[in-house]
């Protein structure tokens, strides 16, 4: 999917472990679709490594949020609802009803009222875009006294091929404007993967996390944290804030992980967790017939084999004054049904006004896939103009399928001539 500044390599970016985004490419896209879980499951999962979490009950009716905030009211009589939605900016975001912040901190009798307000609403976010994310579970969790707020992450840090963890004795705020401001503040320490995150290392990171309690204590909960992370095959664990209560615990008090897809085989409770109302209903209808697709905001449906080929060819239609409407990668092998699934989900965007095909065939033979466009753009009944460019193998028996097929399809010599041709027909179809 594709990834913002939340993501792994956008926050190493941010602290200065890879290159800066001043010299990467203004939009990235990701070929990998990463597994996100929303904070009540990690919170779940962490306390089974035993990493202290704040006690909280995941409620799906006002009647169980009633019920969860009785019994987390403890002595201070407040407890905080909190949205479930995967992104960021829950605090800071509003409800498309009017009502403003996705977390609050609330009497336990006033709990029940305030769910019947969240759930079942959408919940907009600087990092959901403008349609939203709906509002389906809040997590009920008991107020903590805190009285010191830190950040820590593990990430895959490509440089050294192996894990990083990232921290900070400042928490609860955003660490890639703490890292611009204040670099000087930001701890970075590379795990030998083999050894694991030492107890050396680990009371090195509490001192340095200035922690007020015990560090052998704090060290326990670090390693417990490294354990998640790789036991569960964590593409990123980010805990902010990482807080300390007034009895002087390490608490990890917000989470937020995610998992490398290619541990599906051996991570299949994780995964299935997976919460597909958080996601484009296209991205879940193409990973059903292992495409690879994420949604754009331009006017050119663009089918393609190959992540490198997908990308170059969203840049030479931007080049030629229009814009990709997805990336959608079909793979090195597609079979026809796979050709014709991926047809129907960018013809269903309203926003597509034409298609371009482009396709090198290597391991994929060119008269293999122009047989699968034929047969796909007659079951779907293609209304919109077709672009289609073949290279590779068979690409003269490729060539004459498509010219022996009764449909209008525009072939292109070239991916040049393919993105003229389509920007040439989107204007004339107009």
């Amino acid at each position: 999917m594709l990834r913002n500044a939340c993501s792994a390599s956008a926050t190493l970016r941010a602290l200065g472990v890879v290159r800066s985004a001043a010299a990467a490419p203004a939009q990235q896209l990701q070929q990998i679709r990463r597994l996100n879980i929303h904070e009540f499951q990690s919170s779940e999962l962490m306390a089974k490594y035993g990493v202290r979490v704040p006690p909280g009950i995941a409620c799906r009716t006002p009647e169980e949020v009633s019920a969860a905030a009785k019994k987390l009211g403890g002595d201070s009589g407040q407890v905080v609802v909190k949205s479930q939605v995967l992104a960021g900016g829950r605090g800071l975001g509003n409800f498309t009803s009017g009502l403003r912040g996705g977390v609050h901190i609330v009497p336990v009798g006033e709990a029940e009222a305030l769910s019947r307000k969240m759930l079942g609403q959408t919940l907009v976010t600087k990092q959901t875009g403008a349609a939203g994310k709906p509002v389906d579970t809040l997590l009920v969790a008991q107020k903590l006294k805190l009285v010191n707020e830190m950040y820590f992450a593990i990430l895959l840090d490509r440089a050294s091929a192996g894990p990083m963890i990232i921290a900070c004795s400042e928490g609860g705020t955003s660490i890639e404007d703490l890292a611009e401001s204040h670099p000087e503040k930001i701890i970075k320490m590379k795990i030998n993967l083999d050894a694991g995150l030492t107890t050396a290392q680990a009371i090195e990171l509490a001192e340095g996390l200035q922690v007020s309690g015990s560090k052998d204590d704090a060290a326990k909960q670090l390693q417990a944290l490294y354990d998640v992370f790789v036991k569960s095959d964590c593409t990123m664990l980010e805990v902010n804030p990482l807080a300390e209560t007034d009895t002087h615990e390490l608490v990890a008090a917000d989470a937020k992980l995610n998992f490398d897809d290619n541990a599906e085989y051996r991570q299949k409770e994780l995964f299935a967790l997976r919460d597909h109302s958080q996601m484009d209903p296209r991205e879940v209808a193409a990973g059903k017939f292992d495409l690879n697709y994420i949604g754009l905001d331009g006017n050119i449906g663009c089918m393609v084999n190959g992540a490198g080929l997908a990308m170059a060819t969203m840049d030479i239609i931007s080049l030629h004054g229009a814009s990709p409407a997805n990336f959608l990668d079909v793979g090195g092998n597609a079979s026809e049904q796979q050709v014709v699934e991926a047809f129907k989900i960018l013809t269903a965007d309203p926003k597509v006004k034409a298609l371009l095909v482009n396709i090198f065939g290597g391991i994929m033979k060119c008269d293999v896939i122009a047989s699968g466009i034929v047969n796909a753009a007659k079951q779907v009944g293609i209304k919109i103009p077709l672009v289609v460019r073949l290279e590779g193998t068979n690409v003269e028996a490729g060539k004459e399928i498509l010219a022996a097929s009764s449909l209008n399809i525009i072939t292109a010599d070239d991916l040049d001539d393919a993105a003229k041709k389509a920007v040439a027909a989107l204007n004339n179809n107009a």
